[in-house]
């Protein structure tokens, strides 16, 4: 099971992904095109050229985990843009999947210094 905890390193990559990829082919796009290591246990989000489909390819120290999710109806509008990738926090990665604009997305900080 894999558990998006707020301290987790959400990585978004901006340009489309070919979905006939799979693990092995998503973590060369992580190492090769995105300059990161697939093994860190960041979770990497790619998406379909259409934006009706995403993908999370994750490694939990024994092995990678690979989630999709198809909208049944509409796109991802709201998809970030710029430099090929962009770092999310853990709430806007939840608004992201539910095809929603995770910039107006607002939560506490992960973490904040108690008095």
């Amino acid at each position: 099971m894999i558990q998006v905890a707020p301290q987790m390193r959400v990585l978004v990559a901006v340009e489309p992904a070919d979905f006939r990829k799979g693990i092995d082919g998503l973590a060369k796009v992580a190492r090769e095109e995105l300059a990161q290591d697939p093994f860190s246990g960041c979770l990497f989000v790619f998406r379909n050229r259409k934006a009706t489909a995403v993908k999370i390819l994750v490694y939990d120290g024994q092995g990678f985990w690979l989630c999709y999710k198809r909208l049944s109806a509409g796109r991802f509008r709201f998809w970030p843009s710029g430099q090929k990738l962009r770092s999310l926090e853990a709430h806007e990665l939840q608004v992201l999947l539910c095809a929603g604009d995770f910039s107006a997305a607002s939560a506490a900080p992960p973490w904040r210094r108690l008095n």
